[in-house]
């Protein structure tokens, strides 16, 4: 399963507004809620803050990886934003965020969920990516970047 594979211009979101963490997420929640994968809004969210409470998931480099799992889902969804503005996200390495991919899977795809998590972490690794993402014009720009990105580095079939 890819990334790019998961995304489309309605799971984008380009000049968050949010002025921290927990903004973000409410933000990218609703976007994911919009899914008719969702079941319950309020459980998605509070899966992710009950996972913000164990380890700050801005993992460095300007970026963080909200995530949880839960039974208020049919299969994995995620949504991908960029901030309008670095916004102290409480990352490991003390530095404000702007890159977010928020990923929800249910409590039976663990494999799936692990794997993903994986992969946008090697790929965010990438300097150049991040920068590319950052000054990405559109929605489309954005997509077009995880496709060619995900190429680059995953064989999967």
């Amino acid at each position: 399963m890819k990334i790019s594979d998961l995304l489309n211009e309605e799971n984008v979101v380009l000049n968050l507004e949010a002025k921290d963490k927990y903004e973000i997420i409410d933000e990218l929640v609703e976007v994911v809620s919009r899914s008719n994968k969702v079941l319950d809004k309020e459980k998605v969210k509070n899966c992710v803050l009950e996972r913000e409470k164990v380890l700050s998931t801005g993992v460095g480099k300007g970026f963080a990886v909200p995530h949880g799992k839960t039974d208020a889902v049919t299969d994995i969804v995620i949504a991908f934003g960029i901030t309008k503005n670095p916004v102290d996200y409480e990352a490991l390495d003390d530095q404000p965020v702007r890159l977010v991919l928020l990923i929800i899977g249910r409590d039976s795809l663990v494999s799936s969920h692990i794997k993903l998590l994986s992969r946008i972490s090697r790929l965010m690794n990438n300097e150049e990516f991040r920068e590319s993402l950052l000054s990405a014009p559109s929605k489309e720009d954005v997509l077009t970047l995880f496709r060619k990105e995900e190429a680059n580095y995953f064989d999967i079939t």
